[in-house]
């Protein structure tokens, strides 16, 4: 696996996007910038969501409508952070592709989404009660926050671990 990793870096150090990223002055903070936004729309509709399941906030609102409002800006600005996040390791490959944090971070962001699909499915399916505190509730929503949490300071140790 090591060596698949060590190849596919090369490779991807040598294409002409990677060269462009690693010398037009101006991709890289660019790109970041757009990525660590992207991220702060994620995670705020995240917490929004969460406050809702648990009834800190919006409970004067239907769960499904909050679902409805909030839900779009968890799953769009993935998109936006694929395509970002994408361009950051074509630029340096070898720091991205071989860093145990973000290895940690790819394994904690689908562990986010499959529990996010989840809570998704259950708010359609009205299996998620609307009132009352479940334990279920609570985990779910402690789950969710810590899988986000941990998306976001696994992407931030990245510069930091060699």
């Amino acid at each position: 696996m090591a060596q698949l990793i060590n190849s596919l870096c090369v490779w991807l150090d040598q294409i002409a996007l990677s060269q462009a990223i690693q010398t037009i002055g101006w991709i890289v903070p660019t790109v970041q910038t757009v990525h660590i936004l992207s991220v702060a729309v994620v995670i705020t509709s995240a917490l929004m969501l969460d406050l809702r399941l648990i009834g800190v906030v919006g409970v004067d609102q239907p769960l499904d409508r909050v679902w409805a409002r909030f839900l779009p800006f968890v799953w769009w600005p993935l998109l936006i952070l694929l395509a970002t996040g994408a361009l950051m390791i074509i630029g340096e490959p070898a720091r991205s592709l071989k860093n145990p944090m973000f290895q940690l971070k790819m394994a904690l962001l689908l562990g986010a989404m499959i529990v996010t699909v989840i809570v998704q499915l259950l708010g359609r399916n009205s299996s998620l009660p609307e009132h009352g505190p479940g334990i279920s509730r609570y985990l779910i929503v402690v789950l969710f926050l810590l899988l986000w949490t941990g998306v976001v300071f696994a992407g931030r140790w990245i510069a930091y671990w060699s």
